[in-house]
């Protein structure tokens, strides 16, 4: 789920568009699924999805880029400035509280 990368970490994302509402709601096939209300139409559930990590990890969304999957539910987002330590107990406590 979480890579190692030169500026911080990589994270696998399975998208879940057009949700009743936003939020982390589990882990698939070794990726965080997150689900946003935004429809997958034009990029707009991109969007949605970075503000919704940036929202859940307590990070800014500048910190949030998408690297692959920008067409697919299966993606990959670089996070910034954070360790692959930090990333992973901060996804943990999100799972536990879902």
């Amino acid at each position: 789920m979480i890579q190692d990368h030169p500026e911080g970490c990589v994270l696998s994302v399975r998208a879940q568009p057009g949700a009743r509402r936003n939020g982390v709601v589990g882990e698939k096939a070794g990726a965080l699924k997150v689900a946003v209300t935004a429809p997958a139409d034009q990029g707009r559930a991109n969007k949605a999805l970075v503000e919704v990590l940036a929202d859940c990890l307590g990070i800014k969304k500048a910190q949030v880029e998408l690297l692959s999957g920008q067409t697919h539910r299966e993606k990959k987002f670089l996070i910034r400035g954070v360790t692959r330590e930090h990333l992973s107990g901060t996804i943990q406590k999100l799972l536990k509280s879902e």
